[in-house]
Parts: structure tokens; C-alpha cells; sequence
């Protein structure tokens, strides 16, 4: 096993594509509302550079800090050596492919959601004359099925690196995080409580304290 894979913020953040489906069928309840009002790809467009767009333009320039978790953030000085290294895994062009990647796919999927919306009418959140407000809820719920979907693989990249690339990677200076990742929310100490690497650690009596004991 790797040793950074001991990393909790990792694990967390690779879960969090199981919200991926229900994101998406949040989508399509949006765009099942009404009937078009405008040309199709004109509503897909909307749809695309609400949840398309802003997404893939943060994995590109000011990747997700994957330190933090809903609206709490680790402080950049609190970070420790092994998470500055994993930061500038995510800096990566290998990860920015990943990202245009998955936008590409994501739009197909829009498409394919778009053209099935219709048989969800029956169950849409508004009426048939709101289909403004419709779009707009495609939109949103577009844009969490992309941070759902871009911030795992990103992640997924990253747990694939070998241990000595990962023993290559000069830890990111403290400083540079803000300005090249985004960081959401309130900025903290400590999100958990311990990690798993600390947890290992402490379980484990030490040598020279057994013979003591002894």
C-alpha cells in the first residue's frame, strides 16, 4: 500500500461520486419542467455554462483544495508535508486532461438527459410555465454533478501515482495555496479529529517503552 493512501481527506473526497446519480436526476427533473421555450441548444447551452463551465475553469487554473470538507477548509499552515506533496499532484497536466475529459463527457450526458427529459414531466418540480426556473434547476444541479464527478477523478489520478513519484514531488509552498487552489468556505485548524496515519501511530507502543515496561 502506498503511504499516502493513509490520507482520510483522499477517501473522503473519492466517496463523494456516489452523490453523482442523484445529481443527475436532479438535472433531469429540472429539464423535464414545461416545454422548450427556446432552441434546444440554446437551453443546453444555458444549462452547460452554469454547470459546465465554472467547474472545469477551477480544476484548470485553482484546483479544489481537498483539504476541507462542505464549508470548512484546512488552513494552508496547518497542512502537513505529505498533504503539501499531494497538493502538487493535483497540479498536474495529466489532471488537467482528466478535467477537459470529463467535461466532454458530462455535456454527452446532459445530451442524453436533455433528449429523455420529457417522461419525467409528471413528477417535475414546477408547473409547465416555469420552464425558466426549470433550466436554472438543471443548471445548479448540473454544476454539483460536475464537482461531483471532476473532483473524485481528480483524486482517483492521485491515488494512482506511484510511491516514488509521490517521494519526488516537491511539497507545495504554503504560501501559493490560496492563490492556486480554491479554498470553500471557513478556513480552520483541523476539520478531523485525527488521521489515520496518526491513529496507526498511536496504537502502536514503541520499542523502547515495551522493554520498559517489560
Amino acid at each position: 500500500m502506498r503511504s499516502f493512501w493513509t490520507e482520510p481527506f483522499l477517501w473522503i473526497h473519492l466517496a463523494g461520486i456516489a452523490a453523482l446519480p442523484l445529481a443527475l436526476e436532479l438535472v433531469w427533473l429540472g429539464l423535464a419542467v414545461g416545454d422548450p421555450i427556446l432552441p434546444v441548444w440554446l437551453e443546453l447551452v444555458l444549462v452547460i455554462a452554469i454547470g459546465t463551465v465554472p467547474v472545469l475553469w477551477m480544476q484548470l487554473t485553482r484546483p479544489f483544495d481537498i483539504f476541507s470538507i462542505l464549508v470548512l477548509a484546512v488552513k494552508p499552515e496547518q497542512l502537513t508535508t505529505q498533504q503539501l506533496r499531494l497538493l502538487s499532484l493535483f497540479k498536474t497536466k495529466t489532471n488537467q486532461v482528466v478535467a477537459v475529459g470529463a467535461a466532454f463527457f458530462m455535456v454527452w450526458v446532459l445530451w442524453t438527459i436533455y433528449r429523455d427529459a420529457p417522461v419525467a414531466a409528471a413528477v417535475a418540480p414546477f408547473g409547465s410555465g416555469w420552464r425558466i426556473a426549470g433550466l436554472l434547476w438543471a443548471g445548479v444541479a448540473f454544476l454539483i454533478s460536475n464537482l461531483f464527478l471532476q473532483v473524485p477523478l481528480s483524486v482517483a489520478q492521485v491515488l494512482l501515482t506511484s510511491e516514488s513519484e509521490f517521494s519526488a514531488a516537491e511539497p507545495y509552498r504554503v504560501e501559493k495555496v490560496p492563490q492556486d487552489f480554491t479554498l470553500p468556505g471557513v478556513r480552520v485548524n483541523q476539520i478531523l479529529p485525527f488521521s489515520i496515519s496518526e491513529s496507526a501511530t498511536s496504537t502502536t507502543p514503541s520499542p523502547t517503552l515495551s522493554s520498559e515496561q517489560k
